[in-house]
């Protein structure tokens, strides 16, 4: 890695952790889905100038939903999540196109197939593989199997899904 992109990944974490203050879990949250996503980054064509700030900034919108809505429900961090998202892009003089991109994967990163880009495809499974321990309400490997061939949207995020999760080697 370049030292301008560790440069650039290390301002995003700073806004973040300026957003969300105290907020420790949604700040690890977001390292880990960066570091799954870092990781797709090496095995999928997508843009790491676009998916990693929309990694890092995925879920800013669940604090305005909680304090605005008194909830985290998906629809509520996609509606809030663009704009928070689009102040700290804009502080860190991210273009007007990126940007956009930035915030419309933000717009729809609970929504899969309404965006079809990899690099929405790539931030979607990341996410997913941080989330997918709390969904799990199954130890049947078979079951498991088919969901995670239902959610991931990547072959690279079904792969490391079935290595994290199945336990295969």
């Amino acid at each position: 890695m370049d030292n301008e992109y560790l440069l650039l990944k290390e301002n995003l974490f700073k806004e973040l952790k300026l957003f969300f203050g105290n907020d420790v879990r949604r700040i690890n949250h977001s390292k880990e889905v960066t570091a799954y996503a870092e990781d797709l980054l090496h095995k999928e064509s997508a843009d790491a100038s676009i998916v990693i700030p929309a990694a890092v900034l995925h879920d800013v919108g669940i604090k305005i939903a909680e304090e605005k809505y008194n909830s985290d429900a998906a629809r509520y961090q996609e509606k809030e999540g663009p704009a928070v998202a689009g102040k700290i892009l804009s502080k860190l003089n991210f273009n007007h196109e990126d940007r956009d991109e930035i915030c419309e994967i933000i717009t729809h990163h609970h929504s899969p197939g309404i965006i079809n880009t990899v690099n929405f495809k790539v931030l979607y499974d990341a996410d997913w593989l941080v989330n997918l321990k709390d969904e799990i309400k199954t130890r049947d490997s078979k079951k498991l199997k088919k969901l995670i061939d239902r959610i991931f949207l990547t072959v690279s995020g079904k792969e490391t899904a079935e290595k994290k999760y199945l336990q295969q080697k």
